[in-house]
């Protein structure tokens, strides 16, 4: 039985869906539809052919590749950062903060850390600017792979649906 409706599930993705039917969503277990409807609606939002297999994020996706069935990390924009199993940050765009001028354009002067164990990475896409992801680790440590997701466990044991077809 679905609890929601594809309107309310596009108002939810498009920011504006009442409170108390956001808080609702939040508080109650998911309907097996939800996540369908989820996909369905971002998918309607975007400009290419590619099928969104898992959202990442606000504008990025795990999505099976319309001609050759691979699956990759791909922006809102279409750019194409790599296989879903690499670490995409390694081709983003990365700016880091890593002195006191940089970090005080977050922070107030007195309330930045010190760049010397703290600095800030930034991730975006390189066609078309979206910044994916922050990073505040310290100075040294290496990029951040965020995870790998198990595609087939989750739509076998979480959303029962069918996985999408790959090739490798």
């Amino acid at each position: 039985m679905t609890t929601y409706t594809s309107e309310q599930i596009k108002n939810l993705v498009d920011g504006k869906l009442d409170w108390d039917t956001t808080l609702r969503m939040l508080s109650m277990p998911k309907d097996a539809e939800r996540f369908q409807m989820y996909v369905d609606t971002l998918q309607k939002k975007l400009g290419w052919k590619d099928r969104i297999v898992l959202p990442l994020g606000p504008h990025m996706y795990i999505v099976q590749q319309a001609k050759t069935k691979k699956w990759v990390t791909q922006c809102d924009c279409g750019h194409v950062f790599c296989d879903y199993r690499e670490n995409w940050k390694l081709h983003a765009n990365i700016y880091v903060r890593d002195n006191e001028e940089a970090m005080t354009e977050v922070y107030p002067k007195m309330m930045a850390p010190d760049t010397k164990w703290q600095v800030y990475r930034e991730y975006y896409c390189p066609e078309c600017g979206t910044m994916h992801d922050v990073e505040a680790p310290t100075p040294w440590y290496p990029v951040v792979h965020d995870f790998e997701p198990d595609i087939e466990a989750f739509y076998a044991e979480w959303v029962k649906l069918p996985v999408p077809e790959r090739a490798d």
